[in-house]
């Protein structure tokens, strides 16, 4: 090659050199461009769903907020263990943009540890006080400032088998006489008088200290304990423990297999005509479309606790299936748009679309539930939504009572998750409700009480 041609031959190969570096130089800036324009993720731990839920939250929230802009994408992360890794984060500065909860007694102490934002703002934006049920959004508040949305209301009543109570002449009782009256019935029958249990998780018996010291005691006596004017190991809320040892003996909660059944199995139970009723929470309706499908799926109904003569009017234990607040440390950004996805859960229209598919877990807490539409649900669902219906009713005429694992500070609480001591004889009913004072009055003078709604009043 002579010296023009060696000389040609460079300056192409310069060429082609420096094209490739201004070529390549274009793809990493463009690259980069790209990235800096990538969406920022909304974080929200949630706890482990089964699959089917999973969908249906997508489906419902997750791909309607991340559609409906191009700033940020919501992501769901499932965990066993979220109220643990929450408390493990939050302490840490760290964790999820919204802050999923078990109930406002979960809400206070993050509250003071100044790990939450107050949600105020967002409450006067969205028009959240108008809108909720006064005792929720009041249950919400810390020192007069909201921190937590409740959302999923939740009771305790009786879910039963229609064919069972029809091949039987049974009516479906309106009094807790007559409900009775059908449970010992049944065992004659060799049925279970009802079906429910604990096994795997002890927890569950607070669903029945709850119920009975709602109907048995009273909401105006649990209320004036609560506010610490009452003592706990009063006649009135002694005489609702007793009445739940004498149920647990009669076999009236899930007959000599309450520590060994728990609610999926009970729920099957009640599907195959083993029992008339399974007494136990609202949430229980997403365990039921596993076992009440096909043509079964019309044999399950659902009704409110019965009248006592201490409660002669509807009346429902109040709980709430989780909470929501808002990660101090999120960034500002972050803080406005979990702001926006808390009132998707909030509108009737989410609750409609979710509760089609997923019935039993996400009532929102709100006055005015008309325009939710049940001609396009299967019966389960449509039961679920005319229960949370009446529910909300009842609730904002204040005819309601407290589930303990809402409205109880923890260590009182647990007091009464262990009232199962006094139906297996191990201890007396006074001697668990001297517990309860002993541990209230310290959380009462410690403030980890939570805001409680006064009955009767709006």
């Amino acid at each position: 090659m002579d010296k023009g041609s060696k000389n040609k031959f460079w300056r192409v190969l310069l060429v082609i050199f420096v094209s490739v570096f201004i070529a390549t130089g274009c793809s990493k800036k463009e690259k980069q461009s790209t990235s800096d324009g990538k969406k920022e993720e909304i974080t929200l731990w949630f706890w482990g769903a089964e699959p089917y839920s999973r969908d249906a939250l997508d489906k419902s929230l997750i791909k309607k907020y991340n559609d409906s802009q191009d700033k940020f994408v919501l992501k769901v992360e499932y965990r066993n263990s979220v109220d643990s890794d929450l408390n493990t984060a939050l302490a840490a500065n760290k964790g999820p943009d919204i802050v999923y909860g078990s109930g406002p007694s979960f809400v206070k102490p993050l509250v003071e540890a100044g790990k939450l934002e107050s949600l105020d703002k967002y409450s006067k934006e969205y028009g959240w006080e108008d809108q909720m049920l006064a005792p929720i959004y009041d249950a919400g508040k810390v020192k007069d400032e909201l921190y937590a949305v409740g959302s999923g209301l939740n009771t305790v009543g009786v879910f039963y088998n229609k064919k069972v109570l029809t091949e039987n002449n049974w009516e479906t009782p309106k009094t807790v006489e007559e409900l009775e009256k059908i449970m010992q019935e049944a065992e004659k029958k060799g049925l279970y008088p009802s079906v429910t249990g604990n096994k795997g998780w002890k927890p569950v018996n607070e669903n029945y200290s709850s119920l009975f010291l709602t109907h048995f005691a009273g909401p105006q006596n649990v209320y004036e304990a609560l506010k610490g004017e009452k003592k706990w190991d009063s006649p009135e809320i002694k005489k609702a423990v007793d009445k739940s040892a004498e149920w647990y003996k009669a076999g009236f909660l899930g007959g000599k297999d309450y520590a060994n059944l728990n609610f999926s199995e009970s729920l099957q139970l009640l599907a195959d005509g083993k029992s008339p009723f399974f007494i136990g929470p609202t949430i229980g309706y997403q365990w039921a479309t596993s076992f009440f499908t096909g043509d079964a799926e019309e044999d399950l109904g659902f009704m409110p606790f019965p009248k006592t003569k201490e409660v002669p009017e509807e009346t429902y234990t109040v709980s709430l299936a989780c909470t929501f607040s808002i990660n101090k440390n999120a960034k500002d950004t972050h803080k406005d748009e979990g702001a926006k996805i808390i009132n998707m859960i909030l509108q009737p229209e989410f609750v409609e679309e979710i509760s089609a598919e997923w019935p039993g877990y996400w009532g929102a807490p709100l006055k005015d539930l008309d325009s939710i539409s049940t001609e396009k649900m299967g019966s389960l669902s449509t039961s679920f939504i005319e229960t949370i219906k009446s529910m909300s009713t009842a609730i904002d005429s204040g005819n309601f009572g407290y589930m303990t694992n809402v409205f109880f500070p923890p260590a009182t609480q647990q007091v009464f998750i262990d009232i199962e001591n006094v139906w297996l004889d191990q201890e007396t009913s006074t001697e668990l409700l001297d517990k309860a004072d002993k541990e209230f009055s310290k959380e009462l003078e410690k403030g980890l009480v939570p805001n409680i709604p006064q009955p009767g009043s709006k």
